[in-house]
């Protein structure tokens, strides 16, 4: 709730005008209240003069307003009805400008600012935010859970002001006409607020499992349209349709359970706000019979008010759900902006616009969810311009040791050193920018391809895109596309085929010249004639660089200055092709079964001599 506030404080200014409206409202409603219970007991003032009725004493000068005393009945009517349609068409007038502000202020300021604040700190946080949460939970939360945030501020707080406020001017109101009946009447609004804080305090946790439900659900949806392709190749449409059905209708019971819950709720608030009525009924007409408090100022007044008042008693039960549907959402979404920012630039982080590309591992240890070790005790020197090839079983530890270069996350014990320097001290804009990563899943976005390759350098030329393109082996095919560069991509660039797309996140990187390249194993989608036209390409791209790449093929690991082998997160091996070929060890059997099944497919092709070399 403090939270909350804080945010609305933000909109302080909108907030006072949004509120200004409403007392404006307020009081041109109380206005023509008053002068329809006026105008009731000025008809029965002129019926007794007349001798119909009895007579009933009122102000002189008609309202106590100084009109003509030689005014008619008819003139006097006349004016409190203009009076009265003059009021109404000026609230009309200012409810359509308070809808206005209220709209701006939770829709095209708060809404608006509030998720922009939620994506740019998503771009902040490390990976480990994102290894820990789902992608169906971020986006529940950047979309209805702001929305939650926007219902506090529009449905609960300016509700809240404007009900206290109206309740208060109706009690002071109402006790000026008739303090014992105004008594009388509320006198059921303690039990009111009792059963508001029961009903809140039972709500709340269903109010938190249907958000839970609903973000189940939605990151099913999301892993079903992903994954369609293994879906309908293994011809599950059924099931994973019985699966979605089943998460929809669990959504369902459990909004269904809420609301039958709040159905008991809004009726037995509406039948308190009743009895009021039957006690104004009852007692009220008494006072009138009895004299005690005329019929238009008083009684008419005081069941205007009293309806007034149980219109906003009423507004309870929406208070409380929404109070709780906001604060479910609101905590959901402060957890994105409470989340630490893992890896972030030093106090006095230090500017490297360029880095030589010296990169060392001092004793590294790593653990995704820092307490089973990815990385144990890793210690790695490469120079500038060395390439290096890593080579592990799945787990080994290869893609995390890469991802502490660039500080997707940061070793839980020892260092990284870049240029002699500890990676966490250079700025993480300045390290990245020297960087060219090549992802072992590459991810194109729903865009041109020549803002794909574009991406990490969009004031690239034509010309260094198409150069980057050719040395990724990537320009023939993308010429033969239909608009060329310019065509768009499908989504994830699922138009495209596996080795295509790697190609084109190859140009991505080495449009960047960077100093460092990493690749993740680029050639795994890629056929061996592919390779070769790649890696040919490559080697003027890796000449001068430091390059690591992930690699299981002899044919990218025979490129590299050095090869390290890792098991359960350690080094085993390291040397060349040639040295490690000469040491019995996992190097070795790998090599050898590939070398083995090479011979096999060179056999059965009936290749000799030239041919079999």
């Amino acid at each position: 709730m403090r939270r909350l506030f804080g945010l609305a404080w933000r909109y302080r200014a909108r907030c006072v005008q949004v509120l200004s409206l409403q007392l404006v409202l307020l009081t041109l409603g109380l206005s023509g209240l008053s002068l329809t219970g006026l105008g009731i007991d000025y008809i029965r003032h002129v019926l007794g003069e007349r001798g119909v009725g009895p007579a009933i004493p009122f102000p002189e000068g008609k309202f106590g307003l100084g009109l003509p005393h030689d005014w008619t009945a008819l003139q006097v009517l006349v004016l409190v009805a203009g009076c009265i349609l003059a009021f109404a068409v000026l609230r009309a007038v200012l409810n359509y400008f308070y809808t206005i502000a209220v709209n701006r202020l939770v829709q095209q300021r708060l809404v608006v600012d509030l998720r922009g604040e939620v994506y740019e700190k998503l771009q902040r946080l490390s990976f480990r935010f994102f290894d820990a949460n789902t992608t169906g939970s971020i986006i529940t939360r950047v979309t209805g859970d702001v929305q939650a945030v926007r219902m506090f501020v529009d449905q609960v707080l300016i509700q809240s002001v404007i009900m206290v406020v109206s309740l208060t001017v109706y009690v002071i109101y109402m006790a000026s006409l008739s303090p014992g009946l105004t008594l009388a009447c509320l006198a059921t609004t303690p039990v009111l607020c009792v059963l508001s804080a029961v009903f809140s305090r039972h709500i709340q946790p269903r109010y938190a499992r249907s958000r839970e439900l609903v973000e189940e659900m939605v990151q099913h949806f999301a892993e079903s349209i992903q994954g369609v392709q293994v879906t309908k190749g293994f011809g599950r449409e059924a099931e994973d349709r019985a699966g979605f059905d089943a998460k929809n209708a669990a959504v369902l019971a459990q909004q269904q359970g809420i609301f039958w819950r709040l159905s008991l709720f809004t009726p037995a608030v509406g039948l308190l706000t009743r009895v009021n009525m039957l006690v104004l009924l009852g007692y009220g007409g008494w006072l009138v019979i009895d004299g005690k408090l005329p019929l238009g100022a008083g009684l008419v007044v005081f069941y205007g008010l009293l309806e007034q008042f149980s219109g906003q008693v009423n507004q309870v039960a929406t208070l409380v759900n929404s109070v709780q549907q906001s604060l479910i959402g609101a905590r959901r979404v402060f957890e994105i902006l409470d989340a630490p920012v893992e890896v972030r630039d030093a106090p006095a982080a230090m500017r490297r616009l360029r880095i030589e590309g010296a990169v060392r591992f001092e004793n590294v240890s790593f653990a995704y969810d820092g307490i089973e070790a990815v990385l144990r005790d890793v210690t790695l020197e490469v120079k500038p311009g060395q390439c290096v090839a890593i080579l592990g079983a799945t787990g080994a530890g290869k893609s995390a040791l890469m991802s502490l270069i660039p500080r997707f996350y940061d070793p839980t014990a020892g260092r990284v050193l870049i240029d002699g320097i500890d990676a966490r001290t250079l700025r993480v804009d300045d390290l990245r920018r020297n960087i060219g990563i090549v992802f072992q899943d590459s991810f194109l976005f729903s865009n041109s391809v020549a803002a794909n390759i574009a991406f990490g350098h969009p004031d690239a030329t034509p010309a260094q895109i198409e150069k980057a393109a050719r040395i990724a082996a990537a320009h023939d095919f993308i010429a033969a596309l239909p608009k060329g560069y310019d065509t768009v991509l499908g989504e994830s660039g699922n138009s495209l085929s596996g080795g295509q797309r790697q190609r084109l996140a190859i140009a991505r990187a080495v449009l960047l010249e960077p100093s460092i390249l990493l690749l993740d194993d680029p050639t795994a989608a890629i056929d061996s004639e592919t390779e070769h036209e790649i890696f040919e390409a490559l080697d003027n791209a890796i000449a001068g660089r430091t390059t690591f790449i992930v690699a299981h093929r002899l044919s990218t690991l025979r490129r590299a200055d050095f090869i390290i082998v890792m098991e359960d997160g350690r080094i085993i091996q390291r040397g060349t092709h040639d040295d490690l070929m000469k040491v019995p060890g996992p190097y070795l059997r790998v090599a050898s079964l590939q070398l083995v099944d090479g011979g096999k497919l060179t056999a059965a092709a009936g290749l000799t001599g030239e041919g079999a070399a």
